[in-house]
């Protein structure tokens, strides 16, 4: 039992006050003459006796009202926790992501969660309650209703380390409150698993929604396949977490218009092929019918008209080979010779090959120093006779130096398959790749770089400082044999794409996504993503040819948007949501520590409303001061 006011018990004290009267009261009583003796001395002992009894049971009676009331003044109560004089805080983390659209034994376990929570909170208490996406600090459920109601689902997932230190950044820093973190999801299960760490000032309480079946179809991917002058191939890749299933139906749509439809047996994953024409325009749409998860249901995909990015090759040398690779179909090639080189094309390139030049003057460093910073790629090739004092004048502004030419035979024996070069290029690390060797190179000195290719001894081939890629060794024939090795065409093909990185089938929203529009733009003008009545403007850089966009968190919405200069329109970009929230599968949460599980959101609150209940006694004494007083005056009235 606590009290309210516990310093009113000290005037229980004053109870010694009567009981000290009572003994040594020094009352005197006075004789008095009767006749007959005998029967005065019996009535006078027999009327002491009652008359010490009844002043006992007054004075007891007396004491315990006292008591009783003393008690009431100091308010007694009781709960399961110290919460009378201690605030309370409640954060309330509600999961909105794509998984909580599976059903639940009463419907979606989103919609079914927003209810329980406007029914067993307080609508007047103060919460902070968070979703993905949203916040809403130190409200009541009663205000914020339409908004739960309305409460949509996101893409964008915290991870359960993020929620754990938004919650944390939620509550008041004063370190007396009673803070309660209520945690309501699937939980999935991801790739760190949700383990929170001891925090003695938080006490955590997590509420597993489940459904009833884990049954999922999903649109995982689409990638082109092969692609002839004359059509794409277009591969679509489909799972199932579930039961075999036959016929699968899948739709692909060009806008609204009905392109193909085919059919599949699944049972874990499938693939199924599209051929289109080349040439076409297509704002394509893939389609498959699933009543568990909607959001995968669907993949956007797009097919622009083709943007060729402009290669400039300044060269003294045959240059053959890389016309072959920079094909008339995908890429503007040009080859000036250094002496008929004229300065004003430069800016309107995207890509420049120093083709082993034997000197490199100082104006046409300038010139590639401003083409580099306003976004152009470069690459240089050395010469076997090149004056070394202007290449390292041009590799200065790079931190990179070439050393004295080195005439001796090395291989070219480490590829970093990881480098943006080769990424995608290779499905495995090879080990018995013909290496390609050069006679003569040039030692390099750098720092802040990246090597795509090594020598066998780890020194530098082909270097990358921002967008300049430098070759350490010249690759004529007579010098090198790289021009004749497999290599040759994926690293300067995919150094061409990487000048103008044009959008892709479809990006991934919530990814960082990054593509160039080939524009020239007027001062002050902007581009803008728009779908329907929705319009943004994305992050963007402007160079002298181009406008390089970059997305991350927006667009939060899956779809074709058309990318706008004002009213007009130059390309169509396609976005998606991740599938990783597909696989339902999830954690048990009976291992983990440092946090209370209920089965349900009723239940949670059922236990924290009695867990801070008050149970309020000073009524109690109120009733037996009551009781006290009424038995004092019974034995005044009837004790004789």
């Amino acid at each position: 039992m606590q009290f309210k006011h516990p310093e009113l018990l000290y005037a229980l004290f004053a109870l010694l006050i009567p009981i000290l009267i009572h003994l040594f009261q020094l009352r005197k009583f006075k004789k008095q003459a009767f006749t007959n003796v005998a029967f005065l001395k019996k009535v006078t002992s027999q009327t002491r006796k009652s008359s010490q009894l009844k002043k006992w049971l007054i004075l007891c009676t007396r004491m315990l009202l006292l008591a009783a009331l003393i008690m009431a003044f100091a308010q007694p109560f009781t709960s399961k926790t110290n919460t009378l004089n201690t605030k309370k805080e409640t954060v309330i983390y509600l999961d909105n992501s794509f998984s909580m659209q599976a059903k639940g034994e009463q419907g979606e376990l989103l919609k079914r969660a927003v209810q329980d929570v406007m029914d067993n909170v307080d609508e007047t208490e103060t919460v902070t309650l968070f979703t993905n996406n949203q916040t809403f600090k130190n409200t009541t459920i009663g205000g914020i209703k339409n908004e739960l109601l309305q409460l949509d689902y996101t893409p964008n997932q915290l991870n359960y380390d993020a929620v754990l230190l938004k919650a944390k950044n939620l509550f008041n820093n004063y370190s007396g409150n009673l803070k309660q973190l209520v945690l309501i999801s699937d939980f999935q299960s991801k790739s760190s698993r949700f383990n929170p760490t001891v925090d003695s000032l938080i006490t955590i309480h997590a509420v597993q929604l489940k459904p009833v079946n884990t049954n999922n179809l999903s649109i995982d991917s689409l990638y082109i396949s092969n692609k002839t002058p004359l059509n794409i191939e277009l591969t679509a890749v489909i799972t199932n977490q579930g039961p075999e299933l036959k016929n699968l139906s899948i739709s692909l749509f060009n806008n609204s218009n009905l392109l193909a439809r085919t059919a599949i047996d699944i049972s874990e994953t499938a693939t199924t092929n599209f051929t289109l024409n080349t040439d076409e325009i297509i704002l394509g749409k893939l389609v498959i019918e699933d009543v568990n998860l909607v959001f995968d249901n669907t993949l956007y995909f797009n097919i622009n008209k083709p943007n060729k990015a402009n290669v400039l090759v300044i060269t003294e040398t045959n240059d053959a080979y890389l016309k072959r690779i920079f094909a008339e179909n995908e890429f503007h090639y040009t080859s000036e010779i250094l002496a008929k080189l004229n300065y004003n094309d430069i800016e309107n390139q995207n890509l420049i090959v120093l083709n082993e030049l034997d000197n490199i003057p100082n104006s046409l460093t300038t010139a590639l120093k401003v083409f580099a910073e306003n976004g152009g790629y470069i690459v240089m090739i050395p010469s076997e006779e090149g004056d070394l004092q202007s290449y390292n004048d041009f590799l200065s502004t790079l931190n990179m130096r070439f050393e004295k030419l080195n005439p001796s035979e090395k291989r070219i024996t480490t590829i970093n398959y990881s480098h943006p070069l080769y990424k995608d290029v290779f499905n495995k690390q090879v080990s018995n790749f013909q290496y390609p060797k050069v006679n003569s190179y040039y030692p390099m000195l750098s720092t802040l770089t990246t090597t795509p290719l090594k020598y066998e001894d780890g020194k530098a081939y082909l270097s990358k400082s921002g967008q300049v890629y430098v070759f350490s060794a010249s690759l004529k024939t007579e010098n090198s044999n790289f021009v004749n090795s497999p290599l040759i065409v994926p690293t300067f093909y995919n150094i061409g794409k990487q000048s103008l990185k044009t959008s892709e089938l479809y990006f991934t929203i919530g990814e960082e996504n990054r593509f160039d529009v080939p524009i020239t733009l007027q001062q002050d003008d902007i581009l803008t993503l728009s779908l329907g009545e929705e319009n943004l403007i994305p992050q963007q850089q402007y160079f002298n040819n181009k406008v390089q966009i970059t997305t991350t968190e927006t667009p939060n919405i899956a779809g074709t948007y058309k990318v706008n200069n004002k009213s007009e329109l130059i390309e169509q970009i396609s976005y998606n949501y991740k599938r990783d929230e597909s696989i339902l599968r999830y954690q048990d949460l009976s291992t983990a520590k440092n946090i209370h599980v209920s089965q349900s959101v009723s239940n949670l609150f059922d236990t924290l409303k009695s867990d801070s209940k008050i149970n309020e006694l000073w009524k109690w004494f109120v009733i037996f001061a009551l009781g006290f007083l009424a038995i004092e005056m019974l034995i005044l009235k009837y004790f004789k």
